[in-house]
Parts: structure tokens; sequence; C-alpha cells
């Protein structure tokens, strides 16, 4: 659990105990924790509870265990205390065995974890717009399936438009423009299969001015 998960996870034990009328407070926009600070107890600390006590109408201690009962099961989760005036102090759960295990088998197989021969026999065909968002989900489906052993071709509309010098950039390969045939003669079992997300409203350059290829690539296959 990272300390945004254990923020939300706070913040929606505050939700709860407001929806099941166990407190009478505004909910806050967000919740803060950090790192337990030297001699205190546990891995994360929260004063929420400080916070949301005058609201509430309740001591700052009643209000720690209104939201203690609340996170306590929590998966992640190891342990909950109250500490001082009224501080929330979060012992973590140590990972799982199955968490281990996964873990060591990222260490193993490095960039290779994930890859597979599930599509091994397969021949895929897919054909988008000429087109920036298109053209970045098509890669990112031809790179998923590659990785599970598929052969691949990307078509693309017609070539010798402005904006596609740029696509490399982000990444993106085209093995063929214009409209190819549904099936392919050499292999009809491979019809084409359309690429068609919804229109990012701008040309790669103009998104690559603005945000650079990384932070374009990510916002344009959210």
């Amino acid at each position: 659990m990272t300390p945004a998960d254990l923020s939300r996870t706070v913040l929606h034990a505050v939700r709860r105990a407001v929806a099941e009328n166990a407190l009478h407070a505004l909910v806050p926009a967000r919740v803060r924790v950090e790192r337990t600070r030297p001699g205190g107890s546990g891995d994360y600390a929260c004063a929420v509870a400080l916070q949301l006590a005058g609201d509430a109408g309740l001591p700052a201690l009643e209000v720690a265990r209104i939201l203690r009962e609340r996170v306590a099961a929590e998966p992640g989760i190891g342990r909950v205390e109250i500490t001082g005036p009224g501080f929330l102090s979060f012992t973590l759960d140590a990972p799982g065995d199955s968490d281990r295990a996964v873990l060591d088998a990222v260490r193993e197989r490095g960039s290779a974890y994930g890859h597979g021969d599930a599509l091994r026999e397969e021949v895929l065909r897919f054909h988008h717009a000429r087109e920036v968002r298109a053209a970045v989900t098509g890669d990112a489906v031809r790179r998923l399936v590659l990785s599970q052993g598929a052969r691949v071709r990307i078509s693309c509309d017609e070539a010798g438009q402005a904006g596609e010098a740029e696509w490399g950039l982000l990444g993106v390969t085209v093995d063929a423009y214009g409209t190819p045939p549904v099936t392919s003669p050499a292999d009809p079992s491979a019809p084409l299969i359309p690429v068609r997300p919804v229109p990012a409203g701008a040309t790669a350059r103009e998104l690559l001015e603005r945000l650079g290829p990384d932070a374009t690539r990510w916002g344009l296959l959210r």
C-alpha cells in the first residue's frame, strides 16, 4: 500500500462514518498521511481526527476511535493505533507470499515479464485513421499482442499529410498506408480490425510542443 492508497483508504473511512451518521462533519477534499517521526509508532501517521473534531463536536480521541473501526480491517492495513491527542498511526501489512512470488518473477524475468505465446499462431491486422490518438492506440495494441507471440501488421489511411513525422517521437510505427482489403489474400483467416478511439482534437506536433513525448503518449492512452 502506497501513501496515496492509505490516504484514499482513510478518506473512504471518513465518508463511511459520515454516511452512517457516526460523524457529523464536512468530508475533507483529501487526507494527508506522512511517515511516522522518530520515536513514533507504526509506518505512517495521520491527524485527520484532530482536523474533524471541532466540526463533529466530539473529542479528537472519539473521532479517532470511530475512524479506526472503519480502517483497521481494510486490505493492506496491519494495525491502527491511536496516539497522543488523537493521531492515527498505521502499521502496514508485510507483502504476502503471493505478492513476493510476483516480485520475484519480475526480478527474474526483467523486461520479459508478462510475455507469453498465447497468440503464437495468430496473424493480426489492424487499421487506423490518420490521427494521433488512433496511431498511438494502434501502436499500444501492436505491442500487447506482440508480447503474446502474435504476428502483427498495422496500416493507416493514406500518407502524405502533416503531423505524421512526429508520430515517430511517440514510438509509433506504421507498416503500410492506404486501406487494405478486409481479408488478406495471403491469409483469409486474418480479418482487418479497425482501431477507432475518440480523436484527440489536436495534432501530434501541438501535443508534443505542449507536453513532450511521454506525457503525450500517456494522455492519449488514458
